[in-house]
């Protein structure tokens, strides 16, 4: 049984009506898909709001000891700021008030594992007010104030992803990488150029950082090892346009950002088409989008981000599995895979560990759900068996581990 690693609470009163719609969207998105592939428990999301006999009082505590929180190795608390929380705490006295002030002080205790993200409703909530005093000075999630619509959910969703996975990484902003091509046929160079603009200004309505190598690349660097560096560092988008793939160092970057087990997704806007893709550039999430001579749909590029935060947030959570499990016995894992192997990232593991590897046992590799596929296993037992593992690669996802019995 693997420790919970990640409690999500969200806070609100009673009399704040959008703050049950908003817990209902961070109960949806991080209980979906997204994030389903982990080791089951990962992520736990929990609502508070209601008192043990009314409104009146402050809502059950973060755990089964009054205001303490559990077990798990990081803490997101979402204290949901509205109108209705502002007037229960504006007195001065009382028991929201109390209970606003341990959420307040639990982070400022723990800085390391206890993250508070604010979602603020209305300015009046926090302009002036007791509850400003306490989560006024902590930036809120998503945009600054407005109704739980899908729009703003999305942001909301995305910002507190972000915020904990840059708790669980030591606080470095999350960089996306922006993969792309300059070259394409006669007359697109402008409409590629057009389309990175396009994306840049995306990235530039968000949290995140970014890596654009026309900005980046300093006078005087070592352009090769930088670019590297920064691939090997960053979430990867991959602006796919007609001559991507073909590209040397768009190639060269995706490689680099699998080896080193960060997220990829693709941004598909081929306009007429590939002569012939890479296999470097497959076995990760795509995002479709229009093409490169028309203008790109906004709402995809978003999309595409949101996506990348998730995988970022995920892989930290993984790795954390994998620190919880270190020295078990019963797991005995080989490689803990960030993601599903390939030909490419299971040749590389292979040529660094083969001296390691057990000589007469199973070799397990576990990588997030969903598994690959017969196919796709028979061709890396192929891979395995040029090593001398002969059929003892064991390649499977926590679904599978835990129909073994672990």
């Amino acid at each position: 049984m693997v420790p919970p690693i990640l409690d999500v609470f969200v806070v609100w009163h009673p009399e704040d009506a959008a703050g049950e719609l908003v817990a209902a969207q961070f109960l949806e998105h991080f209980h979906g898909s997204a994030f389903s592939g982990l080791i089951g428990g990962a992520i736990e999301v929990y609502v508070r709001s209601q008192g043990w006999r009314d409104a009146r009082d402050a809502p059950r505590p973060l755990s089964p000891g009054a205001y303490e929180i559990n077990g798990a190795g990081m803490t997101a608390i979402v204290p949901v700021l509205g109108v209705g929380f502002a007037d229960a705490v504006e007195s001065g006295e009382g028991p929201w008030l109390e209970y606003a002030r341990q959420v307040a002080e639990l982070r400022h205790a723990d800085p390391n594992s206890v993250g508070v993200f604010p979602v603020r409703l209305s300015e009046g909530a926090t302009n002036g007010t007791k509850l400003g005093e306490l989560f006024g000075s902590i930036q809120s999630i998503g945009p600054q104030a407005g109704a739980p619509t899908a729009e703003t959910a999305a942001a909301r969703c995305r910002d507190l992803a972000q915020g904990i996975a840059q708790l669980a990484n030591g606080q470095s902003r999350l960089k996306v990488f922006i993969s792309h091509t300059k070259r394409g046929a006669a007359g697109e160079v402008e409409q590629l150029a057009r389309l990175i603009t396009q994306v840049r200004s995306a990235i530039d309505g968000t949290r995140l950082a970014e890596y654009f190598d026309a900005s980046d690349l300093q006078p005087g660097a070592d352009w090769i090892a930088d670019l590297d560096a920064n691939a090997r560092a960053s979430a990867l988008l991959a602006v796919r346009t007609d001559l991507y793939a073909s590209r040397e160092w768009c190639q060269r970057e995706v490689a680099s950002a699998k080896l080193a087990g960060m997220p990829v997704v693709i941004l598909d806007a081929l306009s007429d088409g590939e002569e012939r893709g890479s296999f470097l550039m497959d076995h990760v999430a795509r995002v479709p989008a229009a093409s490169a001579r028309d203008e790109l749909n906004d709402a995809a590029i978003v999309v595409a981000l949101n996506r990348l935060v998730d995988e970022s947030l995920k892989r930290e959570l993984w790795e954390r599995q994998r620190q919880v499990t270190a020295g078990g016995a019963e797991w005995s894992i080989a490689w803990w895979a960030p993601h599903a192997p390939e030909p490419l990232t299971l040749a590389s593991w292979l040529t660094d560990e083969i001296a390691e590897l057990p000589r007469d046992a199973d070799v397990r590799v576990l990588h997030p759900d969903p598994p690959l596929g017969p196919v796709e296993r028979d061709a890396l037992e192929q891979i395995a068996d040029l090593t001398g593992l002969a059929k003892r690669l064991d390649v499977m996802t926590p679904r599978g581990l835990a129909a073994r019995g672990g």
